[in-house]
């Protein structure tokens, strides 16, 4: 790995054993964006830049009208002039002008990454850092772009930091993360968009001319449109082919786009979004944006993902959790919702017990006057009528089971009914002369003040305390609106969205930091804030509200090129589902669930005799293969189809796991052969079902017949063991 400045030709080249990227200095001035892709062993300017006289091009020097801003292939926009295509940053100063002229100044490499103040970054110390420093004379403004390259793995991260260094204030509009322009256009652009209960469906199109664009204003990143962009070569698929992707570490606002200019390239911008952004940078404060991960594969879709996963387990979650098995959990919520007694709850976890699991949480329903979702939200003293005992009196209780004890909050929102807003109306989000606007029934506290995040942290600092909650399902179920802030001056409303997010992370980073041994489970209505900035801070997020099998499948699949299983909440639940009424049958909706982290999430002792009896077992077989489901190498065999017909495998160093779904059942249904791919060619297989043996280049390449199967939602799985 290193990163070598070229002075005679006045290039960087940062490399590791797989890939390069390399920027380029034109005119003593401009950063051009010259190379990413596979690793170059030496690098002479091969790809020369392009100069052409084009009509209505504008020219830096007058005299050189074949050298353009606007046709050249950049590393971060120019602003009010030079430059027409879409921009990563916006000025404005205090007499209302826009125009910044942003060179090249000096640059600094540095030993190790440096850690975002206020923001979940990725972390390392084997790698280096590239800091370009470009410098606005007029206005004694400086910006300075960060690169960070990984030693083993095709990584690298990009940020920015706006500095004034200036006497007056002047106002940030636009503060992008990451510019990029390639010198092509014949990408295919990967997305995954969804809603509420179906999150993370995979979207690929060919480029085409314009702003191809995703982007969430709701105050968080959004189950919408999640914050990534993948560009891949039109022939790209699960197992070849060249694809970059590009994943913000942000949990708010966001935009990421993708423009395929008049000449050819495409431009890759990502940042917060600035429809409902600006900051206003004083004299001598600095201004840092999120992190973008860039990720290169050359080997298709599968690759791609085993370096985020890899890249997530080992420099974003906790340390403290990267080999930490999770444990099977019985979820209160679909089997109970608002209706339980201690009684009930206790009564379900000794059964929960007997069958083999390992943690009972507690959902939505145990404070105030919780009856149903109208009420309460803020006042999180126990429910005396539902829990006579209290929390941790339930807490004791789970215990002696050898069960571990989880808790519920939603410690974001407040109740128009509650005593807390009796108390503090002013610390929800509002603006005045405005009313506001209720989402399932509920306001969002602002985040951006202080004292609201005292609050929150002293409240959850006062329930783990007592060391008896070992989880925490933090949720959050509504999006922003009315965003405004009492204490801020007028010029500086629309910093609250940003404001929210780092009193977010705040908040998360002191209690993370302060109950280490607390496994905290994401949630925002299932995945609609499942993102890199909260994954820094919690080790594993609910997929998603509908525990539905079959759109499961769809759901798990999609996430799966950012996300590896053990991120991913997924339950058995109740047949017929709660969310869509599909019957399935249970060994799908275990080989389903099984396939992330698992839990089941059901009225347990509605379940009959002979259903025990299988969860029982079905329990037994997880526990046998934890290691491989939570830590082994996972990969996409088959690409999910219209009958929604999916197939994955898990694999280590002496077993791997194949599960098969089929969807919805197809007549006359095709001979297929299921092709593992991914094991060792040259080791031997033992099926533990039939004893039969197989080399692992016949499973690769001559593949499994899949067995004709009537009815629909079936699934099976095969598990093979290294024969030495």
């Amino acid at each position: 790995m290193s990163i070598h400045f070229d002075a005679s030709q006045n290039f960087f080249h940062l490399s590791n054993n797989e890939i390069s990227y390399i920027i380029g200095i034109e005119k003593e001035k401009y950063l051009t964006h010259r190379y990413f892709g596979p690793r170059l062993t030496g690098y002479h300017q091969v790809n020369q830049l392009q100069m052409i006289d084009r009509g209505f091009a504008t020219n830096p020097i007058s005299e050189e009208r074949t050298f353009s801003l606007n046709t050249l292939p950049l590393e971060t926009s120019t602003q009010g002039s030079l430059d027409y295509r879409v921009s990563n940053y916006q000025f404005r100063n205090i007499d209302g002008y826009r125009i910044t002229d942003f060179v090249y100044d000096h640059f600094e490499i540095l030993e190790g990454k440096h850690s975002l103040e206020g923001l979940p970054s990725l972390r390392g110390e084997q790698e280096q850092t590239l800091a370009i420093y470009l410098v606005d004379h007029p206005q004694s403004l400086e910006m300075v772009l960060y690169y960070t390259i990984y030693e083993d793995l095709p990584v690298i991260t990009r940020s920015v930091a706006y500095k004034n260094n200036g006497a007056k204030a002047i106002y940030i509009e636009n503060a992008g993360s990451m510019l990029l322009d390639f010198p092509r256009c014949d990408f295919d652009i990967l997305t995954l968009n969804g809603a509420h209960t179906n999150e993370a469906t995979i979207h690929r199109q060919p480029l085409h001319p314009g702003v191809q664009k995703i982007a969430s204003t709701r105050g968080t990143s959004s189950p919408q449109h999640h914050p990534f962009l993948g560009l891949a070569d039109r022939c790209t698929n699960e197992d070849q082919g060249h694809v970059y992707g590009f994943h913000f570490i942000y949990s708010g606002n966001f935009v990421a786009q993708a423009e395929v200019e008049q000449y050819g390239s495409t431009r890759i911008q990502i940042g917060i979004n600035p429809e409902t952004f600006e900051w206003k940078l004083s004299p001598n404060a600095t201004f840092q944006t999120p992190e973008v991960v860039l990720n290169f594969s050359a080997k298709g879709f599968n690759q791609l993902s085993q370096t985020f996963h890899k890249l997530y387990q080992t420099y974003l979650i906790p340390k403290q959790w990267q080999q930490v098995e999770r444990p099977i959990l019985l979820n209160s919520w679909e089997g109970n919702y608002f209706d339980f007694t201690e009684e009930d709850l206790i009564r379900q976890a000794k059964l929960a017990n007997t069958l083999g699991i390992e943690l009972f949480v507690l959902d939505d329903g145990w404070f105030g006057q919780r009856e149903d979702d109208t009420t309460s939200l803020g006042d999180w003293s126990v429910n005396k009528t539902k829990l006579p005992n209290g929390v941790e009196h339930l807490a004791d209780v789970i215990h002696k089971q050898k069960m571990k004890f989880g808790l519920w909050f939603e410690p974001e929102m407040i109740s128009v009914n509650s005593r807390l807003f009796e108390r503090h109306p002013e610390w929800s989000l509002q603006v005045p002369d405005y009313p506001q606007t209720q989402g399932r029934q509920q306001l969002v506290l602002n985040l951006s003040l202080p004292e609201v995040q005292e609050h929150l942290i002293q409240l959850l600092t006062t329930y783990l305390s007592s060391n008896k909650i070992d989880y925490v399902k933090w949720d959050m179920n509504r999006h922003l609106t009315e965003v405004g802030s009492f204490v801020l001056p007028n010029d500086q409303q629309k910093e609250v969205s940003h404001r929210y997010i780092l009193g977010l992370y705040r908040i998360l980073s002191e209690v993370t930091k302060k109950f280490p041994k607390v496994l905290f489970e994401n949630c925002s209505s299932g995945g609609g804030r499942f993102d890199p900035g909260m994954v820094a801070y919690m080790p594993q997020t609910w997929a998603s509200d509908n525990t539905d099998a079959l759109c499961r499948s769809k759901i798990q699949y999609g996430y799966s090129y950012l996300y590896p299983p053990i991120m991913m909440g997924a339950h058995v639940s109740d047949s017929p589902n709660h969310q869509v009424g599909r019957n399935t049958p249970l060994t799908s909706r275990f080989l389903i669930a099984m396939s992330g982290n698992f839990g089941y999430e059901l009225a347990i002792e509605k379940q009959s005799l002979q259903e025990l009896e299988m969860i029982k077992e079905q329990i037994i077989f997880y526990k046998k293969h934890r290691r491989l489901l939570q830590f082994g190498q996972f990969y996409r065999l088959k690409e999910l189809d219209k009958a929604y017909s999916t197939a994955w495998l898990f694999k280590n160093e002496t077993e791997a796991l194949l599960v098969y779904s089929n969807g919805l059942a197809q007549p006359a249904q095709t001979i297929q052969y299921l092709k593992t791919k991914y094991l060792e060619d040259a080791a031997l297989y033992k099926d533990t079902s039939t004893g039969k043996i197989y080399s692992g280049s016949e499973l690769n390449h001559a593949g499994i017949l899949v067995p004709r199967i009537k009815g629909d939602f079936n699934c099976f799985y095969i598990h093979w063991i290294v024969i030495e």
